[in-house]
């Protein structure tokens, strides 16, 4: 089938792909199956397409502000680091880490932030907010301000936002399934809902149409290949009935190349930008702002 659709239709495309049923493809089912995970892995890492953007909302226990408030060798959730050197004697030095941090599913693999929950959000957050005085007083009849003044309070409340309140600061690592949170967890209180901004992978068995993606299917079918070659090359040399002669090292090198393609193929083309480009983006966002400014102050001059 050309458009596979589950895990066995997947592999057999990729052995047909390589000549089979015509030749036998000298491949362990084992084999096979940790070339399939190593591929989804692969495909969920690094292909804009193996993620997808999220929103995912948690509520926070009385459990979590009780480890994050956690104080030093006497708090619930503490984890101590002994090390012991010698520096003219035998010295312990003793670390404490937190457990200000929750657990997050093993399908989160990215991070971006966590939205404002504690009422900081002077701006916008209720009906004695600038935004909403602003609305109450002059939007409600439309000839009363101009759109472009409405433009200018909009943005110059988003500057004074942004500089004086906070980001909250997280830490992430895919590897450890924890996001960190280190915030004042005193302010914080049990009920109150988080809002995560995370990419989550595809689950193929889920989403059955990961299968049929043409990344996925050509890399796979690579890396076959090149376990392929990797089980032959040991008989390279070898003789069989008729004068064949196996060649283990030339698929194992056909593939490696294709491989290398692949992936550069990969960087170019599939994968999501680097983390460089946000710098950009924010230094454009203030760049234009400025001069938008420039512009409408010098009409009004």
């Amino acid at each position: 089938m050309a458009q596979p659709s589950s895990r066995q239709e997947l592999i057999d495309y990729c052995k047909r792909k390589l000549g089979a049923p015509v030749l036998e493809i000298n491949v362990a089912d084992e084999q096979i199956e940790d070339l399939v995970d190593d591929a989804i892995q692969f495909f969920q890492e690094r292909h804009f397409d193996g993620v997808y953007p999220t929103f995912l909302k948690y509520q926070i226990t009385q459990d979590d502000i009780d480890r994050g408030r956690a104080q030093p060798t006497t708090g619930v959730g503490i984890s101590t680091i002994t090390v012991n050197h010698n520096v003219g004697l035998t010295t312990q030095f003793n670390f404490y880490e937190g457990g200000n941090y929750l657990q997050i599913p093993p399908s989160v693999i990215g991070v971006n932030k966590i939205f404002h929950f504690d009422g900081t959000n002077t701006i916008t957050n209720n009906m004695f907010s600038v935004k909403y005085q602003l609305f109450l007083n002059d939007i409600y009849y439309w000839g009363s301000t101009e759109l472009l003044t409405y433009a200018m309070v909009k943005t110059y409340l988003e500057d004074i936002e942004f500089l004086l309140t906070t980001q909250k600061q997280i830490r992430f690592n895919k590897r450890q399934d924890r996001l960190y949170l280190d915030i004042d967890w005193g302010s914080v209180t049990a009920g109150t809902y988080l809002i995560i901004d995370c990419y989550r992978t595809l689950d193929p068995s889920d989403y059955s149409r990961v299968w049929n993606d043409s990344f996925l299917k050509m890399y796979l079918t690579s890396l076959i290949k090149k376990q392929w070659g990797q089980n032959l090359i040991k008989f390279q040399g070898v003789k069989l009935p008729g004068g064949v002669e196996l060649n283990g090292r030339q698929i194992y090198d056909d593939a490696q190349k294709e491989l290398d393609v692949i992936m550069e193929k990969m960087s170019n083309t599939y994968e999501l930008p680097p983390l460089d480009m946000i710098g950009w983006y924010v230094k454009s966002i203030f760049s234009t702002r400025i001069k938008f400014r420039t512009i409408v102050n010098s009409k009004f001059d």
